[in-house]
């Protein structure tokens, strides 16, 4: 290996000479002459040489540019015409693969354009270029990747303009699969029909939303529909405290009884166990729905059931949906009953949709940095980069 391979780290090159000035100034030439890309011949002559200066890398806080003596060769075989190429180094490019990729990769690790143009003496348009187009070229690794077995799928807030967007997870590698916008089977209809292997999908999981029920229905008909627990935990929560409004409208503004009446009664401590109960006292109806609630909730919150031990559960499930058709429940047994194979499926997996949210929270950090996107395909490419993948390319 030559001295340029060991500093520069490019095969196939002769240091010339070195300035380090403001900068590495570093002159090389190529070791030898390859053979013609047309006929694989090695007889060729030079007809003429240029210069290349590219910027390669940086060294401490230095960038290292590289003038390169670029022969052009005729092949005395075939006499065609071709330029010298540089393993790592595209031609016409000013600068190298490897030195793009350091600033895609500390863009994508949070180094403002402003601080890279510093650093790395190109502009913030640069920057953003060769941002972009890594983000369009590791989409293009995974734009043929199949659909996951086991599927979240939610929406999330884009913009005023152009509304809500869809975020399809893939649960089991805890990756976004894919963002659409729009959140209505029409906007999602074209996407979902083009999908390879939609029906290899074996779980979904969602909130309580009859739109993405029916998309999962007619799209991917092997998927069992899993509810999402938080939300069916929530929606409970909802409907008791609305009860709870109507039956003692001072109490429910009362922000230490709203944190008991939230709580699940066996995370209660003793005390507050019995300062609950005293409250509760004066209101029967409101006791009565308590009790009922956490009932509920001990049965919304089973996981990793086998089939044997759901049968057994299934009966006083049902009951406790029948005993709320009587009570001022009512509208929150009505839901449980229309959404009752996704609860019980809950049973049966520990997947939730935490994940997907969990990357909402992200997404909505990426369009704060960014200050708000217009270009929905531009926020996709971003999402799929910072969400969708390690972080990391290999292509050089």
């Amino acid at each position: 290996m030559s001295l340029a391979s060991r500093i520069v780290g490019i095969p196939g090159l002769e240091v010339e000479r070195v300035h380090r000035q403001k900068g590495i100034e570093i002159w090389a030439k190529p070791f030898h002459r390859p053979s013609c890309l047309y006929c694989g011949t090695d007889k060729l002559r030079i007809k003429a040489t240029n210069t290349r200066t590219v910027k390669h890398s940086r060294q401490g806080n230095r960038v290292m540019t590289l003038h390169l003596k670029s022969p052009k060769y005729h092949c005395r075989e075939c006499g065609r015409y071709f330029q010298h190429r540089f393993t790592g180094i595209k031609p016409r490019f000013r600068s190298s693969e490897g030195y793009r990729l350091e600033v895609f990769e500390a863009h994508h690790g949070g180094v403002t354009q402003a601080k890279l143009s510093r650093t790395h003496n190109i502009s913030p348009a640069t920057v953003e270029r060769w941002y972009q187009h890594h983000n369009a070229l590791k989409r293009a690794e995974c734009a043929n990747y199949t659909c996951p077995r086991v599927m979240g799928i939610d929406e999330h807030f884009f913009t005023r303009k152009k509304g809500f967007a869809t975020t399809f997870v893939d649960l089991g590698k805890q990756k976004v699969f894919d963002v659409k916008l729009g959140r209505s089977e029409s906007s999602l209809s074209s996407y979902l029909s083009k999908l390879r292997d939609r029906d290899k999908v074996q779980v979904m999981v969602m909130d309580l939303s009859e739109t993405y029920r029916s998309i999962a229905k007619k799209y991917f008909p092997n998927a069992t529909i899993v509810a999402d627990r938080f939300h069916v935990v929530r929606l409970i929560n909802h409907h008791f405290l609305n009860q709870w409004k109507l039956h003692d409208e001072d109490g429910r503004r009362n922000r230490g009884l709203i944190s008991l009446m939230r709580r699940h009664e066996w995370k209660l401590s003793a005390e507050q166990r019995v300062n609950l109960m005293n409250y509760l006292s004066d209101y029967p109806v409101l006791k009565r729905l308590y009790k009922a609630k956490q009932r509920l909730i001990r049965y919304v919150l089973l996981k990793t059931l086998t089939k044997r031990r759901m049968a057994r559960k299934l009966p006083g499930f049902l009951k406790l949906i029948e005993q709320l058709h009587e009570s001022p429940l009512k509208a929150l047994a009505k839901t449980l009953e229309s959404w009752l194979e996704p609860i019980v499926a809950m049973w049966r997996f520990s997947k939730s949709n935490g994940i997907t949210e969990g990357f909402h929270n992200k997404m909505e950090m990426i369009s704060r940095r960014a200050y708000g996107f217009r270009n929905f395909e531009n926020y996709r490419l971003r999402v799929l980069a910072h969400c969708g993948w390690d972080g990391i390319i290999n292509r050089v």
